[in-house]
């Protein structure tokens, strides 16, 4: 499985063992907290099946295609994002730092709610020998306790050191080769608890029955279709860990004899399929309990909402509660080691390139530590209860982006970074590299037409479109007074698109010139 053929490889970097390891850990990256608390409650508001379908369309021909190129920029290379890019790009090689900053911010609030998995693990097993806490009770006093979310914050960072210590075969590989199907079943045991509840089947119809959500009351007004294609689009790209780094850095480690094209359509379905089975264990218990009152989304729908659906259940609510719990704990952690594996593999190809070995269990150490210092300013702040202070919240007042530090945090990883880092990637791989630069790399000696065009087409129009369209999504959604008069929204939405706009439009130019000046010179 290594790549053997690049000079990443002068360093112990690692392999992984099989091409089911690759996949195990890449679903396990994909698969985290946004499949559980966010696609079935976007899904139900906006449209059901109509979001469902944009979402697939959005996965096969924007999802799919960057996966395709930033799997094939790693291995091509053999290095993790920040020297792939510096290696193929003079005008984009800054993009490569945008994706181990990512990593970074992510996983300074990723940290604080896998901790928060474990503190409801905990309280669930105690559940099983006494009483069963509620789900607000326990929620306040743990978001405002700042030891306690500090502690099992410090839990979560220390087990993910410890895998990432072992390496990707010996750590990351062997736990999601455990993880990943332990995850399956344990979903599986609770879909079928969930859809054998009464009233379940309201639930079923919030998520699959376009307008449903707007006639049984669950929202106001449904949004309109580019805000769907804004809402599907980055929902499918912060799910598919794009523009992370991750992908690339998981390239790096495989070898040429991969499939890169069945291995990243494996991981697309995978994870959608994860998604919609999240979705089938959360939504319709939350709705037979609580009906349109219930919360359905964000940690509000896993630690508050949930966890009063298992207090109702009677004696077997703990058991219940303690399984699904593990299952998002599973999640939390799979992706959090990826995550981290981009910043360790970093410092790793840092030393390789003065011909040094890096240590890497110094290097997880190190990494996980910075992590730690940011994250417990998150863990602090309890999602805003606490009253510490955020930025810019005296001077523009408390929007989505500066309501907390997590959504701080969120606001410039998922909200700016990523959905940029990844239109200009798909305009370095469609204009200035050309797309023969990716297809070579997947196809080999191997020609497929049906293939090439598809990519071509996908990586120089529709992905970067499809891009710009998230970007300003985000940008509108992070931004936006809701409390403002509609005309001042729309004013807000048009800014959006603007800088959206305009981010295409000189990404796109320099990435054409770029290519046009190199095809002159050779």
């Amino acid at each position: 499985m290594a790549n053997n053929n690049t000079p990443a490889n002068t360093n112990d970097r690692g392999s992984f063992g099989s091409n089911l390891g690759f996949l195990l850990s890449a679903v396990g990256s994909a698969v985290g907290l946004g499949n559980i608390w966010g696609f079935p409650f976007k899904m139900g508001k906006s449209g059901g099946f109509t979001f469902l379908l944009i979402y697939i369309l959005l996965a096969v021909f924007v999802g799919f295609i960057i996966m395709l190129g930033e799997l094939a920029l790693g291995r091509k290379t053999g290095f993790g994002p920040v020297n792939a890019y510096k290696a193929v790009s003079k005008r984009f090689k800054w993009v490569g730092w945008l994706a181990v900053i990512v990593p970074f911010l992510v996983m300074t609030f990723y940290s604080v709610l896998g901790g928060y998995c474990i503190y409801y693990i905990i309280i669930n097993a105690i559940g099983l020998f006494g009483k069963m806490p509620g789900g607000m009770d326990s929620f306040v006093h743990m978001i405002t306790t700042p030891w306690i979310s500090i502690g099992v914050m410090l839990i979560f960072m220390i087990i993910c050191w410890f895998i990432n210590r072992n390496g990707v075969g010996g750590g990351i590989e062997k736990f999601n080769e455990i993880g990943m199907p332990a995850l399956f079943v344990m979903l599986i045991i609770v879909i079928i608890r969930s859809l054998t509840m009464p009233n379940a089947v309201e639930g079923l119809k919030f998520m699959f029955v376009p307008g449903y959500a707007v006639e049984a009351g669950f929202i106001k007004e449904a949004p309109g279709l580019l805000s769907v294609i804004a809402t599907a689009g980055g929902q499918m790209f912060f799910s598919l860990s794009l523009a992370m780094g991750i992908m690339i850095t998981y390239g790096s480690y495989l070898g040429k004899q991969e499939n890169l094209v069945k291995n990243s359509a494996v991981i697309v379905v995978c994870d959608t399929l994860v998604a919609l089975m999240a979705g089938l264990a959360v939504i319709p218990a939350a709705v037979a309990t609580y009906g349109t009152d219930a919360q359905l989304s964000g940690p509000k729908l896993l630690f508050v909402t949930l966890q009063d659906v298992f207090s109702a259940m009677g004696t077997v609510g703990p058991l219940f509660g303690t399984i699904f719990y593990l299952l998002v704990f599973i999640a939390a952690i799979s992706s959090a080691i990826s995550l981290t594996e981009v910043m360790t593999t970093f410092f790793m190809d840092r030393a390789a390139a003065k011909g040094k070995t890096g240590n890497r269990n110094k290097v997880s150490i190190a990494v996980c530590l910075v992590i730690l210092v940011e994250a417990i300013l998150v863990a602090v702040d309890g999602l805003g209860s606490n009253g510490v202070w955020v930025p810019g919240q005296a001077t523009f007042g408390i929007r989505m982006w500066n309501d907390c530090w997590l959504d701080f945090m969120d606001c410039w990883s998922e909200g700016i970074a990523m959905p940029l880092g990844a239109m200009l990637m798909s305009l370095m791989v469609g204009w200035e590299l050309g797309p023969n630069y990716v297809l070579d790399e997947l196809q080999g000696s191997k020609k497929n037409e049906l293939l090439s065009k598809f990519f071509t087409i996908a990586i120089r129009v529709v992905a970067p479109l499809g891009m710009m369209l998230v970007f300003a999504g985000q940008i509108y959604d992070f931004f936006v007074d809701p409390s403002a008069a509609p005309e001042v929204q729309a004013q807000t939405q048009t800014i959006a698109y603007i800088i959206s706009i305009a981010a295409l439009v000189l990404g796109g130019v320099t990435a054409f010139l770029s290519g046009k000046s190199k095809k002159s010179f050779k």
